[in-house]
Formats: structure tokens, C-alpha cells, sequence
């Protein structure tokens, strides 16, 4: 089986939830191309699910290391260091991220990190900002109803949850939740 396919072969078995098939995966690509990322990448992401977010930042930034001009990477490794409570290094992460690509889940995952430092005003603003830069981003959308809901502010709430499915009418998440 060549590299791509085993890579392939990988996500899928992430997919699935297999994670120890996954992981075993991971480490072959490894011994495969020990110079490629996309085996420490996916080692981070199955390190992600188990909830070992040391051994992912750990497999990001070996993968960082072997390509350090991916976005998506440091948005992952940025999501572990969330996780794991080091919230300047997520937010060094996700610019970076952001700074290299413009990923949309970086910015997403900016307003977490906003919320989670106790700078929830800054967070409803930055997504604001988020929704009329690209207002397709039906996740933006889904994650300021989130946080209108969780602020106590239904209404609200219910209004991006509406606008949502005028986007996206089969959103199974937003339906069952307007359904409440």
C-alpha cells in the first residue's frame, strides 16, 4: 500500500472511530516518510479524541516542525493547548493559523479561546465581525446563537438559529435545537 493510500486509509479508520487501528496507522506513516507531517498530523488528531492533549501538542509540533507554513496545523496544535489550559499558546497558535491561511475554524476557534479567557464581550464582537466578513459561514452563525443561548439571551439565540436554516434547512444540530 503506498503512502497516500495508508494516509487515506488512516482518516477513515479516524472516522470510524477506530483509534487504535488509526493510531497504529499514524506510526507507520511515520516509519514510512519520517520527513512527512501527515503522520505525526494524524497521531495528533487520535491523540485529540482520546482526550491526550499533551501527546497531540506533542505530534503537532513535530509535524509543525516538518512543515511550517500549514495552517491547519497550528489551528490543531492550538486546539490541543486550549484543551489543555495554556491559553496564549492557543491563541499564539490560532493567528498563526489564521495569519498563514485564514482559516475559517481558526477564527472559530479564536472566539473560544476569547470566551474561555474571560473576554466574552471581545468574543461576540470578533464573530460579529466573522458573520459580515463571510455571512455563509454557517458555523459563525451556529456559534453566536451558542453563545447567545448560553448568555441567557433565547431570542437572540433563536434568531441566528432561524438564520441558519435558511442556509442550511436539513442542519439536523439547529433544528433539534429550535425544536426545544
Amino acid at each position: 500500500m503506498s503512502f497516500e493510500e495508508k494516509h487515506k486509509q488512516g482518516y477513515e479508520l479516524l472516522h470510524e472511530r477506530d483509534l487504535d487501528k488509526s493510531l497504529d496507522t499514524a506510526r507507520q506513516l511515520q516509519r514510512m516518510n519520517p520527513d512527512a507531517p501527515e503522520g505525526f498530523t494524524l497521531e495528533g488528531e487520535v491523540m485529540q479524541k482520546l482526550n491526550q492533549w499533551d501527546s497531540s501538542i506533542k505530534s503537532f509540533t513535530e509535524a509543525i516542525e516538518k512543515d511550517d507554513d500549514n495552517g491547519r496545523l497550528y489551528n490543531l496544535r492550538g486546539y490541543s493547548y486550549l484543551n489543555d489550559d495554556d491559553a496564549e499558546k492557543a491563541r499564539e497558535d490560532f493567528e498563526r493559523a489564521i495569519e498563514l491561511e485564514d482559516i475559517p475554524a481558526a477564527h472559530r476557534n479564536m472566539v473560544l479561546y476569547k470566551v474561555m479567557a474571560g473576554k466574552g464581550n471581545e468574543a461576540i464582537t470578533y464573530l460579529l465581525d466573522r458573520i459580515r466578513t463571510d455571512p455563509r459561514d454557517v458555523e459563525n452563525w451556529i456559534l453566536m446563537g451558542d453563545l447567545m443561548k448560553k448568555g441567557g439571551h433565547d431570542e437572540k439565540a433563536k434568531t441566528y438559529y432561524e438564520q441558519v436554516l435558511k442556509m442550511d434547512p436539513e442542519n439536523e444540530y439547529v433544528k433539534s435545537l429550535l425544536e426545544e
